[in-house]
């Protein structure tokens, strides 16, 4: 049982830091940080709903923060279409101007 720990916490990292690494390596872009933010709050919840199943916990929070997650990117989505028809592209560097 506990290999089986181990392994759900390192796949739960490994998901974490990889959104991460993309977020730094593609910053550039707005579509490319969205999605590796995403990424990310797809590991914490692959963690959060591992944990709460191991202690025998209510799965309410895991819902509720899933709920916060798909409204972070329908914002998110909402935002990179405006500023597309407001500048016409997705660089960083389009925006200051």
């Amino acid at each position: 049982m506990d290999f089986l720990v181990e392994i759900f916490l390192v796949v739960g990292a490994g998901i974490i830091v990889s959104g991460m690494f993309v977020f730094v390596s593609y910053r550039m872009h707005l579509l490319a940080v969205l999605f590796s933010l995403e990424y990310i709050v797809l590991g914490f919840l692959f963690l959060i709903s591992f944990l709460l199943s191991l202690f025998n916990s209510e799965v309410y929070f895991s819902l509720f923060f899933f709920t916060l997650a798909v409204c972070e990117g329908a914002l998110g989505l909402s935002i990179l279409v405006s500023l597309v028809r407001s500048h016409g592209d997705d660089y960083f560097m389009s925006f200051t101007s």
